[in-house]
């Protein structure tokens, strides 16, 4: 459903409520009579309108999809995104609010840079986003501090505006800083200690186990594979990444950016021919993949697609368990191969 639909949630009756979902002419009938209750008297304002909608709980979680985008469509029929932004669906609390990175983060500057107009984190976040837009060097320079970006040579500013050829202007000039070594490295900041959980994940397959990796193991695992990397590859080599989304894939590619090389990703949908463009294009030389893609109690193969779009070196990890289920080119290497000459060593 689309938002140029103009009827609004006062108009919606029972024959739409009934095409909306799989609900009979009777239920239908029953949610229209709470739905009208509901909205008897409610504010103009289409943001407390849904707001009361939810805190009545006029919508179940069982109602079919269709019918909470029609209510929600409906509430929000005359609302213009392009002035106001996309319309809300969850209000926090007071309480939640200030639990958010941007909450906590208004609690402890915004006393001082709005002084006595700040309220809390609800109230004054129109009058901050403001201020943010006014004062970037302030807001940013807060922004970095809250994320723990560290540089290895601090900008020059901000934003430079100074050279009107460049829409927008010049962020961070000057900067030199790896992503990869902000996330990885512990911080002041009181969620973000060695001991820290990092990394939450399930394996496919294993409907028991969740499994969890702190800061500090993640990064001794990624400086492995970075290590790994600069005894196989050359700096500034262009290196493929041909994976599901697994634990794996999140420390390789924070590797490869730590170590100074160019991660290419590649979706693990692709067809040999899609993957050879990619490869032909970033000139990779290497990728790494799985031997299959385990999904729904199957095995997709994944290395012979790889293959077949013929890559210098690939760099072979196993779906499940420690032993590879296919035979590797001569030119590639199973994960196991690949670490095993190097050490965790910082770098």
């Amino acid at each position: 459903m689309e938002m140029e639909k103009k009827k609004k949630i006062g108009e919606v009756g029972v024959d739409d409520i009934v095409k909306a979902g799989a609900l009979s002419r009777e239920e239908a009938k029953q949610l229209h009579s709470i739905l009208q209750e509901a909205i008897a008297g409610a504010s103009s304002d289409p943001r407390k309108v849904w707001q009361h909608l939810v805190a009545k709980r006029v919508l179940k979680p069982w109602h079919p999809h269709g019918l909470h985008q029609l209510f929600y469509y409906s509430v929000y029929a005359h609302w213009d995104p392009s002035n106001s932004g996309p319309p809300p669906y969850w209000f926090p609390s007071l309480y939640q609010s200030k639990l958010t990175n941007l909450g906590r983060a208004m609690e402890i500057h915004c006393p001082k840079l709005l002084g006595t107009s700040y309220k809390d984190p609800i109230n004054s976040f129109s009058l901050f986003q403001k201020f943010s837009v006014q004062h970037p060097e302030a807001y940013w320079s807060i922004v970095l501090k809250e994320l723990s970006v560290l540089f290895h040579e601090p900008p020059r500013c901000i934003l430079d505006t100074s050279n009107q050829s460049r829409i927008g202007g010049a962020w961070l000039p000057g900067a030199v800083m790896n992503i990869a070594e902000c996330c990885l490295q512990p911080s002041s900041h009181p969620r973000k200690d060695d001991y820290s959980v990092a990394v939450i994940w399930k394996d496919e397959g294993d409907n028991s186990t969740v499994n969890r990796m702190t800061l500090k193991e993640l990064r001794e695992q990624v400086m492995l594979v970075a290590n790994a990397l600069d005894a196989t590859f050359e700096k500034g080599d262009a290196i493929a990444i041909d994976m599901p989304m697994t634990v794996h894939a999140v420390i390789i590619y924070l590797a490869i950016v730590l170590a100074g090389y160019v991660v290419v990703s590649i979706a693990d949908s692709f067809v040999a021919k899609e993957i050879a463009i990619r490869l032909r294009v970033s000139n990779a030389k290497g990728i790494f993949t799985q031997d299959f893609i385990p999904r729904g109690g199957r095995k997709f193969p994944l290395y012979s697609r790889v293959v077949e779009a013929n890559p210098l070196k690939a760099i072979v990890l196993p779906a499940t368990g420690d032993a590879l289920g296919v035979h590797l080119r001569m030119q590639d290497l199973s994960w196991r191969d690949f670490l095993s000459h190097v050490s965790c060593l910082p770098r």
